[in-house]
């Protein structure tokens, strides 16, 4: 069983699903996912787009539809036995499943684990309770594991066998630019407005606003719309209807998109990660509805974005809430195409994520870790 509730988290699990298959192993898997993971044989019992939800007010909003997947994926448990379930990110609806699968004898492994050593440190315990073992992405979260007698496996990031070469080389990225119709020295500022819908209605507004203001000064801005795998395009549609400004809407690898931007104004999340891996400098914008604000500033009153969290220092901007409103984007972005000292520190600093991730070849080492429980000894 495989649970990969956000669009990040079904990147890992579908690269994981065509490294089974690349290697000709026959690894039968269900659970949640997308339609990409869907076409390599996986049976999907949720469907990642519409489970990715972010904020306590929203998840009240779907409680019935998010809980009448559990169900689901609890009775098929217990009916299929699998040999493993493999629970990625989602913590409050995996950290429950877990407790279930472990009643059954299921053993579960958390990749992707929650950012426990960031805030609510409490939920470790129940992760050390029902998960036989955590794959850990980043490197600093090995002691946090470790002296708590937690089981984990230091794994490495995915996303850095997502950065390939070729997406360094000028003549391709050239070429690609081309092809949406971008001249040479144009500017191109990619907009990421966010895998999920309530992320569309509450970000994607503010980030066009600001688009708007850009390409009024900067005559040479141009707009490239970055669709995550979970949205569709008519979702984007009526957000566009009366947008007067130069843009292209792209559907692509994630990496592959951000290589031929400029700049970012992306939405809080794992997608900032590989922004900063391409060192895009980019601002990181956070909305939801003012209770789930309110509450998530009390729970993380710090950094939010992943590269100033591992960085541990405030590397790119970050607009939380009260701060995300299209004049401050504006501002923030106006800064990198005015400051070309600040545009060049920027870039730096963000070179050193790189360093901080671990090796490349993730999803082998989860494959091989996962051995154990597909193939046990006799």
């Amino acid at each position: 069983m495989i649970v990969a509730a956000e669009a990040s988290s079904a990147l890992f699990a579908q690269r994981l699903l065509e490294h089974w298959k690349a290697e000709g192993e026959d690894v039968q898997a269900f659970g949640v996912g997308t339609q990409d993971m869907e076409k390599l044989g996986f049976e999907r019992l949720g469907k990642s787009e519409e489970m990715a939800v972010i904020g306590i007010t929203e998840i009240v909003s779907k409680y019935s539809f998010l809980k009448s997947v559990f169900d689901k994926l609890v009775a098929e448990a217990a009916l299929r036995k699998p040999k493993v379930a493999i629970v990625m990110d989602y913590p409050e609806f995996n950290l429950m499943l877990s407790k279930k699968l472990h009643a059954m004898g299921i053993p579960v492994v958390y990749y992707v684990s929650p950012q426990v050593w960031a805030w609510r440190k409490g939920r470790v315990e129940t992760i050390k309770k029902y998960c036989q073992n955590v794959f850990l992405l980043f490197p600093f979260e090995v002691d946090f594991y470790k002296e708590r007698n937690v089981p984990h496996e230091f794994i490495g990031h995915p996303l850095l066998d997502e950065v390939s070469l070729e997406l360094e080389d000028p003549k391709w990225r050239l070429l690609r630019r081309q092809q949406c119709g971008f001249q040479d020295d144009d500017l191109v500022v990619g907009l990421m407005p966010g895998s999920r819908r309530q992320e569309l209605k509450n970000v994607f507004p503010i980030q066009l606003e600001a688009a708007k203001l850009l390409c009024r000064k900067h005559p040479k801005v141009k707009i490239l719309i970055l669709t995550a795998p979970t949205i569709e395009r008519d979702h984007l549609l009526p957000y566009l209807e009366d947008v007067r400004i130069p843009y292209v809407v792209m559907k692509d690898d994630p990496a592959k998109m951000i290589a031929i931007t400029d700049y970012v104004m992306a939405t809080s999340g794992t997608a900032t990660l590989f922004v900063g891996l391409l060192k895009k400098p980019m601002i990181i914008m956070y909305k939801v509805t003012w209770l789930t604000a309110v509450i998530g500033r009390l729970i993380v009153p710090g950094f939010f974005g992943l590269p100033n969290l591992i960085l541990g220092r405030a590397v790119v901007p970050e607009l939380f809430q009260w701060d995300c409103t299209p004049e401050r984007a504006f501002q923030e972005m106006d800064r990198y195409l005015s400051d070309p000292d600040y545009d060049r520190k920027t870039r730096d600093s963000l070179g050193e994520v790189l360093t901080r991730l671990g090796n490349r070849g993730a999803t082998k080492r989860v494959a091989a870790a996962l051995k154990k429980y597909l193939d046990p000894v006799k």
